[in-house]
């Protein structure tokens, strides 16, 4: 429940692409899964949803990737506006603007083992 809790919190704090990461990340999930459902009965529709599973992999780490640089930007500019800014503010902007692609590495790379799974276990011989 904490680690829910916890989430939440990175979520808000990482701004409205964290969200976008999120459902992409949970979509590559649902596409590995169905994969691995659909395995024997229609290989046409597994590998169908592999290829969807990784272009959602893709999406989340390149959204992560933009979000934060827009992010340092956003940060930068807010230095340059101020002035002399406290380390303190400085080291919590940088943490906002990281949180999204952290997230986005965290959810490309759980996707990629997903999909090495499900290749090296169900690959035809």
């Amino acid at each position: 429940m904490f680690s829910l809790i916890l989430l939440g919190n990175r979520l808000q704090e990482g701004g409205p692409a964290m969200y976008i990461i999120f459902l992409a990340f949970l979509a590559s999930l649902i596409f590995i899964v169905i994969a691995f459902v659909k395995r024997r009965k229609d290989s046409l529709v597994a590998q169908k949803m592999i290829s969807l599973a990784a272009e959602c992999s893709l999406i989340a780490l390149v959204v992560g990737c933009l979000a934060s640089v827009v992010g340092i930007i956003q940060l930068f500019d807010m230095v340059e506006v101020l002035g002399d800014v406290s380390p303190a503010l400085f080291s919590g902007g940088l943490k906002v603007s990281l949180l999204t692609i952290t997230f986005g590495l965290f959810s490309f790379t759980v996707a990629r083992i997903g999909i090495l799974i499900y290749k090296w276990s169900f690959t035809e011989k």
